[in-house]
């Protein structure tokens, strides 16, 4: 049982517009902070800028706000200094993936231990609504007034494609779900992801309608938890089975289809075919968002990778400080 309340972790009055997604997955963030246990001083949130890139001034960690796309690298240089000491990174779909995107997928590669959280509007929203590296083809913002003429980078291909180890989603209004996500996350050892979908009130207002409530999710969601099987529907009348090279989704009790037939999720897979499938999946082309752990696999870090090589290179040297450096080379004493 931990020792600590969300409200060890609350700090300052946010400043967010009413009903921002932020305001919910603070929430979240301060409960699974105090279910972790890990002591606020032991913690450190780093953010870049941008709406969600403001968090770091409402939590009573150690935190830093940075520059525009830096939060992954100082977040890094941070764990590495300090591999003992939990990071938390927040960054937007903007600030995350734009100007940011080359340290975002260079962390996922390097396999950081840092818990990276990728709160996805779809919008720039501090900037006052310009399209992001999230928004969908056609999209229509002040940045983009006859439609946005570009595909969008979808995260859960970007992190798989830098080979990133652990992927995983949630709704801001979902408190359960995202406090899951997150817990998740710091348990997990490396770069672990974490896509909040998130709606911007003012710019991009109803961008995930559809699974943004709790009813909406049953019908247009999928739970996806190791080694369950993969159903949904109000009733889990529906499931998923593989087809082919892809998925499908069938109705449970028809055409002979049991539940048997149904696939079985297995998030510690190294082999990310099928995780990536589920990641890919969206209402827009017949199947639920897949919420949960999608993708959780052993790797070693890049910090602990570090520290034992620093110590390996220590074990080989004649000098381990620096008064004896001064005295590995020819030296004179002048009287």
């Amino acid at each position: 049982m931990s020792e600590y309340t969300a409200q060890d972790y609350k700090k300052g009055q946010p400043r967010w517009c009413p009903g921002c997604g932020d305001h919910f997955f603070l929430a979240s963030l301060h409960k699974a902070m105090a279910e972790v246990g890990v002591a606020p001083h032991q913690m450190a949130v780093i953010s870049g800028i941008g709406c969600s890139s403001r968090l770091p001034y409402y939590v009573s960690t150690y935190a830093m706000q940075t520059i525009h796309g830096r939060a992954a690298s100082i977040a890094t240089g941070l764990k590495v200094a300090n591999p003992d000491l939990t990071v938390w990174q927040v960054s937007g779909d903007g600030d995350g993936l734009a100007i940011g995107g080359n340290h975002y997928i260079h962390a996922m590669r390097r396999n950081i231990d840092l818990n990276m959280i990728l709160l996805n509007n779809r919008i720039y929203g501090l900037t006052k609504g310009q399209y992001s590296p999230t928004s969908p083809r056609g999209f229509v913002s002040k940045s983009s007034p006859y439609g946005t003429v570009e595909d969008p980078f979808r995260p859960a291909e970007l992190c798989f494609g830098a080979r990133g180890k652990f992927f995983a989603r949630a709704v801001a209004t979902d408190a359960a779900g995202t406090v899951d996500v997150l817990k998740a996350a710091y348990y997990h050892k490396g770069a672990a992801v974490c896509e909040i979908l998130q709606n911007c009130v003012i710019f991009n207002n109803g961008a995930y309608d559809p699974i943004y409530n709790k009813e909406g999710r049953k019908k247009n969601a999928i739970y996806v938890r190791h080694g369950e099987k993969l159903v949904f529907g109000e009733s889990n009348e529906f499931g998923l089975v593989q087809e082919g090279f892809g998925l499908k989704v069938v109705r449970i009790g028809e055409d002979g289809v049991t539940l048997d037939d149904i696939l079985v999720h297995d998030a510690h897979c190294e082999d990310n075919t099928l995780q990536l499938k589920l990641a890919m999946m969206d209402n827009e082309h017949g199947f639920p968002v897949a919420l949960g752990v999608i993708r959780d696999v052993e790797a070693p870090t890049y910090d602990q990778a570090v520290a034992e090589q620093i110590e390996q290179v220590k074990a080989q040297k004649k000098y381990h400080n620096f008064a004896e450096l001064l005295e590995t080379n020819d030296t004179w004493e002048v009287k």
